[in-house]
């Protein structure tokens, strides 16, 4: 084999050892013999084989579970609490450089927050409030990742499981709370009732008639349903009384 084919052979492995694609959603971190020179990407880039090396980091949003854990409540319930928190890489350097494994740390001082900022809240404010805690949440461990060149944008409280003994109880307090409303609907419908019929009264006793007349339209209702039996008020046959010694005065 002749020195230019091997010249040949030696340039074609440089060339590939030298020439890396970085992807749209990745970036490159370049270290020269041991120093970081830059950030490159995306794209085509040439590197100098032997004394550069890079180190690829993604920019894209990365979903991360934290792991359900016991977490005893500011009013000393203990409950089981699941959550997922979303982050992604500003400063690709820094999430090279200033931490070892980002995913790792980032999980641990998630499950770490999560117990602390959960552990100040009783168990109906972590019920009610979920959304601020969330916020909270979110905030302190946004805190924490700044120096590692990553943000965090969001962490969700997905799952919160109770104690049986304090399921039933929370049924048994919401049971009384519907129970609450029913009987205080109810009253309400009967003072309403009760105002409509002192005023019906009221205007009865201003005119009398409109006594007499309810009672015969009563007695309409009544022959409509085709009833054998049909009870006369006494005081309805008073008046009757009334009318017919009168027409009786009238003929004598």
């Amino acid at each position: 084999m002749t020195v230019l084919g091997i010249l040949i052979v030696l340039a074609v492995v440089f060339f590939f050892m030298s020439v890396k694609v970085v992807q749209e959603y990745d970036r490159g971190v370049i270290f020269f013999l041991g120093r970081v020179t830059g950030v490159r990407g995306p794209g085509l880039i040439i590197l100098i084989p032997i004394f550069e090396r890079m180190q690829l980091t993604t920019l894209r949003t990365v979903t991360m579970e934290i792991p359900s854990q016991k977490i005893i409540t500011k009013d000393n319930v203990s409950i089981d609490i699941a959550a997922v928190a979303y982050y992604h890489v500003v400063d690709p350097q820094k999430s090279v450089i200033a931490i070892e494994n980002i995913e790792k740390a980032v999980n641990q001082i998630s499950q770490t927050t999560v117990r602390n900022v959960v552990g100040q809240f009783v168990l109906d404010q972590l019920l009610s409030t979920t959304s601020d805690i969330n916020t909270q949440i979110k905030n302190v461990i946004d805190a924490h990742t700044e120096p590692w060149g990553v943000q965090v944008t969001a962490v969700e409280i997905k799952d919160i499981v109770l104690p049986e003994n304090m399921q039933r109880a929370m049924a048994k307090e919401a049971e009384a709370e519907r129970e609450r409303r029913a009987k205080i609907v109810a009253a309400e419908g009967e003072f309403q009732a009760a105002q409509k019929l002192g005023e019906a009264a009221d205007l009865i006793t201003r005119h009398p008639v409109s006594l007499q007349l309810r009672t015969l339209q009563t007695m309409a209702e009544i022959a409509t349903e085709k009833n054998s039996t049909i009870i006369f008020p006494a005081q309805f046959m008073t008046t009757v009384q009334e009318a017919i010694k009168t027409l009786k005065a009238d003929s004598k």
